[in-house]
């Protein structure tokens, strides 16, 4: 039979009577031929309140127990949604992540997905079993441990399943009805898009586009697995959502896909460091080292023997969430301390906010970079840092002016057209 992969979210099944509603779109699914594999997370809410229980019990917890309690909201779910499958006369068992085995590295807490046998799964469909309920999230180390994989990580199992078992389709359903334009809550000319390229998703996402996860779009975009993001909340239809694809399925692009915008951001910069080779080398290993995200970079113009820098020193600007900002200082002051770097200050700035527009169709149209920053000057919006892709220009501008950035920009490039 062909197969079918099937992802719930947290508040697809926040409720008894939501987990009865997701079961009946598995039975028409099954009804119509499929053996589907169910992925889903835990109740909405569940997961915030065991990861509360463990910071109150344990403030330097140790990972692996971490995991083994954050990992059981999923459980819940997936015995849950078995159980009403049986009650509809559906055969369906649930399958915690080791009994698959979904095999992980051993990064509790932010684990990646190694592999997944068919085997397991595969021979409880040839006795007749038609639902495999899966819990998202979580996986097994070599080790044996439970592992988790990081916030969002039901998505990623669902496309890794689907890679797995060369799914037909994966629905990811979520209480958004496909993917939008813009974030229709700022803008109300948003427009549902029927269908995205992987890398233009892979882009919204990464961008801050919080409609699927970004691990997940680059999964489906490695293995070709066709994904379609649609509402458990809407009537069942087999054209709802938006599908997310190969460029080659999309008949004509537009120049730009859609707006996408991140309101957590900080600026940083360094000032007076030594402009010399190996200095971004030294700055941004330390705070890679240090876990912090670094986006946006600019290095300014040098100045010449400077304070007896005989090769110049320059300032480098970059940006990164502004949760981690202070991570970013601390780590900066102490490379200091310990003589690998050398700088006269660090200027924080947390008031700023990322905005950026994506589309396939920029690779091969001229104009789309010179065009924003004309809608965004006509606004009296001040650009604090720019980076580009072929595919994206973002922008890093005060906070206060984000949303009428975003409405300025989806005007401007008629994105509630279709």
């Amino acid at each position: 039979m062909p197969v079918l992969v099937m992802k719930f979210g947290g508040t697809s099944v926040a409720t008894l009577d939501r987990i009865r509603r997701a079961a009946k779109r598995v039975g028409v699914e099954v009804a119509k031929g499929y053996d589907v594999i169910v992925i889903v997370s835990a109740m909405s809410g569940e997961t915030n309140k065991l990861v509360g229980y463990v910071e109150e019990t344990s403030p330097l917890f140790d990972a692996r127990e971490y995991d083994a309690v954050v990992s059981s909201g999923e459980n819940v779910t997936a015995g849950l949604m078995a159980l009403t499958l049986q009650e509809m006369d559906v055969p369906a068992r649930s399958w915690q992540g080791w009994q698959v085995p979904l095999v992980t590295t051993g990064a509790h807490a932010n684990a990646r997905i190694e592999e997944i046998p068919t085997d397991n799964i595969n021979a409880k469909f040839g006795e007749g079993m038609k639902v495999a309920v899966v819990a998202g999230f979580q996986g097994i180390s070599p080790e044996g441990r439970i592992t988790t994989l990081g916030r969002g990580g039901s998505d990623t199992t669902a496309v890794a399943f689907a890679a797995a078992f060369d799914a037909e389709r994966c629905d990811i359903y979520t209480d958004v009805d496909g993917v939008y334009t813009t974030d229709p809550r700022i803008c109300e000319k948003a427009r549902k898009l029927d269908r995205i390229a992987f890398e233009e998703m892979l882009e919204l996402a990464s961008l801050g586009a919080k409609v699927l996860q970004t691990r997940s779009v680059e999964l489906a975009m490695r293995y070709k697995v066709k994904l379609r993001v649609l509402s458990s909340f809407e009537e069942m239809d087999d054209a709802a959502g938006t599908l997310v694809c190969d460029e080659e399925d999309i008949m004509e692009s537009k120049v730009v896909a859609g707006v996408a915008y991140s309101r957590d951001e900080a600026k940083l910069t360094l000032v007076t460091i030594e402009d010399r080779p190996g200095i971004a080398a030294a700055i941004f290993g330390t705070l890679a080292d240090a876990g912090v995200n670094v986006d946006m970079i600019v290095q300014n113009v040098s100045e010449e023997n400077y304070k007896g820098h005989k090769g110049g020193v320059t300032d480098m600007t970059f940006s990164c969430p502004v949760n981690q900002v202070k991570r970013a200082e601390k780590a900066l002051a102490d490379a200091q301390a310990a003589g690998a770097l050398k700088y006269d200050s660090l200027e924080a700035e947390e008031n700023v906010a990322k905005v950026s527009v994506v589309g396939i169709g920029m690779r091969s149209a001229a104009g789309v970079a010179a065009k924003m920053f004309k809608v965004l000057s006509d606004e009296n919006i001040n650009i604090q840092v720019i980076t580009t892709s072929e595919i994206k220009i973002s922008v890093l501008i005060e906070r206060k002016y984000m949303e009428l950035a975003v409405q300025a920009l989806h005007d401007a490039f008629e994105l509630e057209k279709a």
